[in-house]
């Protein structure tokens, strides 16, 4: 069993990322767009990225929003989708 407070750290930087990349994943997930399986599953790839620290503190630097996810984001593909569901992804 993964620890609770990995699942919240995690939780939080998929949080951060979905609001770097311009979307509000609690509107997603209440729209209907996110189910709850897809945000346990997204959170349990999260915990197994290699590079949390970087990711934090990466985020931590942003001061506005980017067209996509770092290359070692394992949710890139899932954040990718619901951007281009929105009309936000980058032409």
């Amino acid at each position: 069993m993964i620890d609770p407070d990995k699942l919240k750290t995690h939780a939080a930087l998929f949080d951060r990322m979905g609001k770097a990349v311009g979307l509000d994943l609690e509107e997603e997930a209440i729209s209907g767009s996110l189910q709850f399986e897809e945000i346990a599953e997204a959170v349990l790839r999260c915990t197994r990225c290699a590079c949390p620290k970087t990711c934090s503190r990466y985020l931590g630097t942003l001061t506005q929003e980017i067209d996509r996810t770092p290359d070692y984001c394992r949710n890139s593909d899932l954040l990718d989708y619901l951007k281009e569901e929105r009309g936000l992804a980058a032409e």
